[in-house]
């Protein structure tokens, strides 16, 4: 029973993940059947793999194969690559079952940071939003001032990605901060509620 613990954890750790924590937040079905797939793959590998003498470097580079053929087939959300490259490693850690317990520390603590870090509490605040202005503005200022009337906030950063003089618009990618905490709402939030 002892050797099978390593397994057991991985897959309910992954049950966890999954099941518990991504589709309760986000509801894409797709993405949850890829993560168990990917993770339950990754652990048969890993466990064939265990009975060879380059185990750790094949099994390595399984997860980097695995992650670049998957990223480059479909677009992700940054949240969404974090569940991913989550579900390769609990599938190594129960596959490889290097160091016991610590396999088991180490699951438990990859669960756990995502719980927490992808909890809609976490940083509920902070945005990032890809703007198309109607104007084209060149002047960082006067884009900030244009983006926070727009988004009812504080801008903390942006990145312009193209000013078009022709047709008169900036497209911006822009981080901000709501100010839902000072109780006054933004203007998309207002939009938004009717």
């Amino acid at each position: 029973m002892i050797d099978a613990l390593p397994y057991l954890a991985n897959i309910l750790a992954i049950c966890i993940l999954v099941f518990g924590i991504y589709l309760p937040r986000h509801h894409r079905r797709d993405l949850a059947v890829a993560y168990l797939g990917v993770n339950i793959g990754v652990m048969a590998v890993s466990m064939a793999l265990l009975d060879t003498a380059v185990a750790a470097g094949l099994g390595l580079g399984l997860f980097g194969v695995l992650s670049i053929i998957r990223l480059r087939s479909d677009e992700l959300a940054q949240h969404e690559v974090a569940y991913y490259f989550s579900a390769l490693a609990l599938g190594l850690l129960g596959g490889l079952s290097v160091g016991g317990w610590t396999s088991l520390a180490l699951m438990a603590l990859v669960v756990v940071v995502l719980a927490v870090a992808d909890h809609p509490r976490f940083l509920s605040g902070m945005r990032r939003q890809v703007v198309v202005l109607d104007r084209a503005v060149t002047e960082d200022s006067s884009l900030t001032s244009a983006l926070e009337q727009r988004l009812g906030g504080t801008v903390l950063g942006f990145t312009v990605q193209r000013v078009d003089f022709v047709t008169d618009t900036t497209l911006v990618e822009v981080r901000w901060r709501t100010r839902a905490s000072s109780g006054v709402s933004s203007p998309l939030e207002t939009a938004d509620a009717l």
